[in-house]
């Protein structure tokens, strides 16, 4: 199989000229980071908690052009922000949690920081991951960072896709060899100590492991990662059509960044005091308080102990591993309708268990589930952004698009009109993993 279709040469070919211009250097010196974006068919919400997800990487992401610069000094531009994003890379980079929208004040442990470019905190958080794990950066960058158009702030894992960028970038400047599972941690750290975000390793894991036309799995417990092939799709990888399959992401013109939405952080703190208090009952409060440390026997046995919220959250945690445990098993065995089906379910609970997503989001997903070739939707981004995604019959990819945006425009046409009908509906294939071209 040759080149995936995600970047084109015309895409790279903008982003080095970008570079050389921003740099003054060749073009031809210009290296560039492929950090793709990912989607969650199963495994919603439980990587936080230890849980078995799955994912995959698909051909829209984020491009990083950069050049090693003759100093310490981080030059960066944005595609999608304003302003230039300026550094020494061998400045210790200090925690900033950010609960502000970009380009506004934010507050942060009592003192206000005044910053012209609050997109620079991902490059700035990718600096003090590799100092905290103990690497010695001593080589600045020159760079462009670009997302692909109307993706931005989608629900795509879009940040964990930045972190990653600005990593490898970094890594690769400075000539430190990362394996794919270090850079998982950093990127964890870039989040939730830099960024102050309580998140799992699902999106890092996907964007750096996955491969193309696989399913991938991880535990989030052990870190046991696997690569599941499906029996169809290798048969026809190398068809244009890419498999039997498409996958369609909605997109319902609401966004909303996780960081500064309480909801998220308040979900994972439930799954937290669900975790303590059956752990308690069951003689084992010693054990940390996450959902992975609860044998099924012992949530059997004292669910209804928990409080209604709690158990909501806990019952989402437990249906969600067994539905990745059939995923899996679906998709090494071709059965795309009986997967899609559990994406379904999955979506369900989400709604009904973990209480995630809005009115206008679970009318989204509920257009989706009655689109012609849909074979199972869900919400992106855990439900707190405003992106479904739906695994969609190759042959029907199309007509589903057209069907989504003509049904969703009925029931809420103010938010319709605010999105680009481009890129309202999207029609994209599976991707592979990050890496540097």
């Amino acid at each position: 199989m040759g080149r995936l279709s995600w970047p084109s040469e015309a895409e790279l070919d903008d982003v080095k000229k970008m570079v050389a211009k921003i740099s003054g250097r060749g073009v031809d010196e210009v290296k560039v980071v492929v950090s793709p974006y990912r989607i969650c068919p199963l495994g919603a919400h439980i990587d936080h908690q230890g849980g078995a997800v799955s994912a995959m990487t698909i051909n829209k992401g984020i491009l990083m052009g950069f050049v090693a610069s003759e100093n310490q000094q981080v030059v960066l531009r944005s595609g999608q922000f304003q302003g230039e994003v300026r550094f020494r890379i061998d400045e210790m980079q200090h925690p900033r949690p950010v609960n502000c929208k970009n380009g506004e004040d934010c507050t942060s442990n009592g003192t206000t920081i005044h910053e012209e470019c609050q997109w620079g905190n991902y490059a700035r958080g990718a600096s003090y991951a590799l100092q905290r794990a103990g690497n010695l950066l001593k080589q600045g960058i020159v760079g462009y960072i670009c997302g692909s158009e109307g993706l931005d702030s989608s629900g795509l894992s879009s940040s964990a896709a930045v972190g990653i960028a600005y990593l490898l970038a970094f890594e690769c400047a400075n000539n430190l060899t990362v394996s794919p599972t270090e850079n998982i941690e950093l990127d964890w750290l870039i989040e939730n100590e830099y960024l102050g975000l309580k998140n799992g390793i699902l999106d890092q894991s996907a964007i750096l492991l996955s491969r193309y036309g696989c399913l991938t799995y991880m535990n989030c417990k052990t870190k046991e990662h696997k690569l599941v092939k499906s029996p169809k799709l290798q048969a026809n990888q190398s068809k244009e059509e890419h498999g039997e399959y498409k996958i369609l992401l909605a997109f319902s013109g609401l966004k909303q960044a996780l960081t500064s939405n309480p909801g998220y952080n308040r979900r994972v703190s439930e799954c937290q005091e669900a975790a303590k208090a059956l752990l308690s009952a069951s003689g084992n409060s010693l054990l940390e308080p996450v959902l992975c440390n609860v044998e099924p026997e012992a949530y059997d046995a004292h669910k209804d102990k928990l409080e209604t919220n709690l158990a909501r959250r806990a019952e989402h945690y437990f249906s969600e591993n067994t539905r990745v445990t059939k995923g899996l098993e679906a998709w090494s065995s071709g059965k795309i309708e009986e997967f899609g089906n559990l994406i379904s379910a999955s979506g369900l609970s989400s709604i009904q268990n973990y209480e995630c997503g809005c009115e206008p989001l679970i009318q989204l997903y509920e257009v989706l589930l009655k689109t012609p070739g849909v074979f199972g939707a869900r919400f992106s981004g855990a439900g707190f952004r405003g992106c479904c995604l739906a695994f969609v019959d190759v042959n029907h990819a199309a007509e589903a698009a057209s069907f989504v945006k003509d049904e969703y425009q009925k029931l809420q046409p103010k938010l319709a009109n605010q999105l680009n009908q481009e890129t309202a509906v999207l029609i994209c294939e599976a991707g592979d993993c990050a890496h540097v071209i």
